[in-house]
């Protein structure tokens, strides 16, 4: 019987949709689920939601609820984390304090001063939650789906001997969009990406065996609802040549080209398949859910659930358990170090590439190097994380100033010292959630 023990489990969706997959691989149906979170309220909810689904499959997996992570943990053989640092009134300031200096933000969960400072400040209860790991259940693998993925994870590694690596959609997700694109079947597609989390390149991208990137240039090209669907990503591909996974609300923030003028952010983020593009889109998303969440949670519970509510998604926790409960072996785009896995970004840096797992562990696949035109930008950002990781380990509030002066859209924007005055205001504002600073200041 296996155990899945849930961090960070009160989310609205995101628990029922890891805990649904799980469900339909039959070596993992009397699982043990473990949810467990800081909030009692979101917690309660995420119990009756993970229930009604077991009950509704009609199987035997056991759900258990409690606000002790070490009790927990204990006996786990995979942990999932998807917390959250702080509230929306904690964290609103990554986006308003680079906002006041002109910095324009979208997400803000990755990179930039935003995705840095949540960085610095989510890394401190991730680690607490690895030496619980460590000592507790340290066979267990650690599947990551916390951002900012790249700099949470390569922190991580740097910090512990348990295996992790970090998990997303964008590539999954994007690959079907494409697909989608130029009408084919999901199942005739096969690809190869690789890169950072967010930043990660299809370096091939085939349908039935054949290259499939005419046929998603003439989409881009002669389909305006097609270019409109994904302007940033879209210029991106038609310059760079290569398709960019992550939405184009996210990626415009991760360079110097759509966010540092009014009347670009006009033009390229007005509108994407899911993310219009517009400033403090996900800070304002968590604050209309968090207004109505009682109302929100009342509808799903009370909602009847259907044959479909148990189909298989396409988030990959499931498959990988599966794998490593010794199911059949999967293959997917995971987040491990930088064993000369990509020879042009930084080593022991964490890079995004395909990973095989069965019962043995993981085996990620060495790419060899990024195409130049895709490499540099991704070299920097990934320089960038390394330098913040840095500073974290370090306690050192110069190399965070550092790292930020670096990022491309700050750097549109401000000048040094510009970035040096929003640096202090920023560690000023969260100096009570870093405490590996003994001085908050550059």
């Amino acid at each position: 019987m296996t155990k899945i023990t849930f961090i960070g489990a009160g989310s609205l969706d995101f628990t029922s949709e890891l805990v649904r997959d799980i469900l339909t691989f039959p070596r993992l149906q009397d699982a043990t689920l473990s949810l467990m979170d800081i909030d009692a309220e979101r917690l309660d909810f995420a119990q009756r939601s993970v229930n009604k689904l077991v009950e509704f499959s009609g199987h035997p997996a056991r759900v258990e609820a409690t606000l002790d992570r070490k009790e927990a943990l204990q006996g786990a053989d995979v942990v999932l984390t998807t917390i959250l640092s702080g509230s929306t009134e904690v964290w609103r300031h990554d986006i308003e304090i680079p906002k006041k200096y002109g910095v324009d933000i979208n997400i803000g969960d990755t990179r930039g001063p935003s995705g840095i400072f949540r960085f610095l400040r989510t890394i401190n209860p991730l680690m607490e939650i690895v030496r619980d790991i460590e000592q507790i259940c340290p066979g267990a693998v650690l599947l990551n789906y916390t951002n900012p993925m790249a700099m949470l994870v390569s922190a991580i590694q740097k910090q512990t001997f348990i295996t992790v690596t970090g998990l997303c959609h964008s590539v999954q997700g994007t690959a079907m969009m494409l697909a989608d694109w130029i009408g084919a079947p999901y199942d005739e597609i096969d690809y190869l990406c690789a890169g950072i989390n967010h930043q990660a390149w299809y370096l091939d991208y085939e349908w039935k065996g054949e290259d499939a990137y005419p046929l998603i240039h003439n989409a881009i090209t002669e389909r305006e609802e097609i270019y409109n669907a994904e302007p940033v990503r879209n210029e991106m591909y038609l310059a760079l040549g290569k398709y960019v996974t992550e939405s184009s609300g996210h990626n415009s923030e991760y360079n110097w080209w759509f966010r540092k003028r009014p009347e670009l952010i006009e033009k390229y983020c007005h509108g994407t398949n899911w993310n219009p593009g517009e400033y403090a889109y996900i800070l304002k998303e968590y604050q209309r859910t968090e207004k109505n969440w009682k109302k929100i949670v009342k509808e799903r519970l009370e909602e009847p659930l259907t044959p479909e509510d148990l189909e298989r998604g396409q988030e990959y926790a499931a498959y990988i358990i599966n794998a490593l409960q010794g199911g059949e072996p999967f293959k997917f785009n995971g987040n491990v170090q930088n064993s000369n896995l990509i020879s042009n970004l930084p080593e022991n840096a964490c890079v995004e590439v395909p990973v095989w797992v069965d019962r043995s562990g993981f085996q990620p696949v060495q790419v060899g190097p990024l195409p130049s035109e895709t490499a540099l930008l991704t070299q920097l950002s990934s320089g960038i994380e390394e330098l913040a990781i840095q500073a974290s380990l370090s306690g050192d509030p110069v190399l965070v100033y550092r790292a930020i002066a670096h990022d491309p859209l700050t750097a549109a924007v401000l000048s040094l010292r510009e970035i040096k005055d929003m640096t202090n205001e920023l560690f000023a504002q969260h100096r009570d959630y870093l405490p590996q600073f003994s001085v908050h200041e550059v």
